[in-house]
């Protein structure tokens, strides 16, 4: 059917959200309601079922920035501005959670910020600002990029730190590669950053590398701490 409109009303993704809740409907049902209208020959439903396919799965999709969705057939600004909205909004709404929550724990560090991670196609370093009890502050991206000494100075990070009055933090970084292997640059960062902090009497409390679940995988991130390291 072209149109959303010619199905029937209890098939309806919208209806049925009403109805039953947005957790009965599927990953194409839900992304339709967003897309809202097709186009010649695809409706909405199949507009959303078609960029699932074609990306493989709803976290490939949620990884594309905006000004490339907004290129993708039957989409265009406004649809991708809804898109890209909507998964920011979930990532959000996630991260709310853990205000009162102590990021003690590698886990919990990628509970908070992996997904968010995890939909990026570039390299992004994150500072998570912690209280004394280790509860969120803040976060906020300092490098995009490789990183590297020069363009990750451990300088640049405990400044971050002493600029917002944060007693501990965490640092963060993806690999769009998947594997979250420390590469030697991680390593050597960790090391120099770990020797700062403690010049400043800062807690570098962990370095959490973001990589993608597979299998094979234990699990899809490394922590500097867990593995003794820091």
């Amino acid at each position: 059917m072209s149109r959303i409109h010619d199905m029937p009303e209890d098939d309806r993704p919208r209806e049925r959200l009403l109805r039953l809740g947005a957790g009965a409907l599927s990953d194409a049902e839900l992304l339709a309601i967003f897309i809202n209208t097709g186009v010649k020959g695809e409706n909405a439903l199949q507009v959303a079922q078609r960029l699932l396919r074609e990306q493989g799965s709803l976290r490939h999709l949620s990884r594309i920035e905006a000004g490339e969705l907004a290129h993708m057939r039957a989409l265009g600004p406004a649809k991708a501005a809804h898109l890209a909205a909507a998964f920011e909004l979930g990532r959000r709404a996630e991260q709310e959670s853990f205000r009162e929550v102590p990021l003690d724990k590698p886990e919990l560090v990628y509970r908070f910020i992996g997904a968010e991670m995890q939909s990026l196609s570039y390299e992004s370093v994150r500072i998570i600002l912690l209280t004394q009890r280790l509860c969120l502050m803040r976060h906020e991206e300092l490098f995009r990029g490789t990183v590297n000494e020069s363009s990750a100075h451990p300088r640049e990070i405990v400044t971050k730190a002493l600029a917002h009055r944060a007693p501990a933090f965490v640092l963060v970084h993806n690999h769009p590669s998947g594997d979250p292997s420390p590469s030697d640059a991680d390593k050597r960062l960790t090391r120099r950053l770990k020797d700062a902090a403690e010049l400043l009497g800062l807690l570098f409390a962990d370095h959490l590398v973001i990589g993608c679940p597979a299998e094979g995988r234990a699990l899809p991130y490394f922590s500097f701490r867990e593995h003794g390291m820091l």
